[in-house]
């Protein structure tokens, strides 16, 4: 009977402990249960034209060098395209590890850009669980070149642009990053009737990682029907990352010459295989403000 009854205890007992979640069981032997985030997911807080889930840390400055070349097909007069570029100089800043800000400026147009983006979700394990990231990013942007008609009256909000963008990712695995990027963007002036001020786009990424410092990425944006004009097209762009370091080198073919959101959401006018480019990004990033207790 006492043996019975010393069963049935312990029998209780483990069931109580079977119950118990993670966390619970850890601190039964004097151990916390730790939450661990997904790093990684991209090599730069940019896939190739986007943004990615990433962000530059806190206290880091991310110095960015971009480069757009002509079409391909040009032939060797041109050098495939190299003789002919657009180029975007930036700077990003991270504010905290979850608020980041950024600037540049493109000969394109000599657009003047700037934006936020704000990590709402990280993707974690353990103590907390969360199956993606979630950021939300607010981009403007400011045409700066002179007006082609210099007889009517030009007003200063025809220059500008709007984009709002919610970046929800998930890293798969250490190989894998998959990501969405559901887009707004607004256009305060446009050339005709048959366009939307407002243009709603879903764009879609990914990263497959081949060696320790090689990834191969893919970006797609997909602009809603009748928005935009026709001869407008959708932008691809297909590249590699490659870590050097504190540099980071994406190598990349894309049929957009522009690195802004107003550009290549809505401008693309080259079909990929008429007129693919080549074009690079250089990320290099410097310490501004040490973490505390780093030295």
């Amino acid at each position: 009977m006492k043996k019975s009854l010393l069963f049935f205890c312990c029998l209780l007992l483990t069931q109580w402990l079977v119950a118990q979640d993670e966390g619970d069981l850890l601190s039964l032997l004097g151990e916390e249960a730790t939450t661990e985030y997904a790093t990684a997911s991209f090599k730069t807080n940019r896939v190739v034209n986007g943004h990615s889930i990433e962000n530059t840390a806190a206290g880091v400055m991310d110095f960015k060098i971009s480069h757009r070349f002509s079409p391909l097909n040009q032939g060797l007069y041109d050098i495939f395209g190299l003789d002919g570029a657009t180029i975007r100089i930036g700077l990003d800043y991270g504010i905290t590890d979850r608020l980041m800000i950024g600037a540049g400026r493109s000969t394109k147009e000599k657009i003047i850009d700037g934006f936020a983006k704000y990590k709402i979700l990280r993707q974690s394990t353990g103590k907390r669980n969360m199956p993606v990231s979630l950021s939300y990013l607010v981009d403007a942007q400011i045409k700066t070149v002179k007006f082609s008609d210099q007889t009517r009256e030009n007003l200063f909000p025809s220059r500008l642009y709007y984009t709002h963008q919610l970046l929800i990712g998930r890293k798969f695995n250490n190989t894998f990053t998959l990501q969405l990027m559901p887009t707004l963007l607004h256009r305060n002036l446009v050339e005709t009737k048959a366009e939307k001020n407002d243009v709603l786009a879903m764009g879609v990424a990914g990263r497959i990682k081949l060696t320790k410092r090689v990834t191969i990425n893919a970006e797609y944006y997909y602009v809603l029907p009748d928005q935009i004009r026709p001869e407008y097209t959708n932008v691809l762009s297909l590249g590699f990352d490659i870590e050097t370091g504190g540099h980071v080198f994406q190598l990349h073919f894309t049929n957009s010459t522009d690195m802004t959101y107003k550009g290549f959401i809505t401008e693309t006018t080259d079909q990929w295989f008429d007129g693919v480019r080549f074009g690079f990004n250089i990320s290099r990033v410097f310490t501004i403000v040490k973490p505390k207790g780093l030295y």
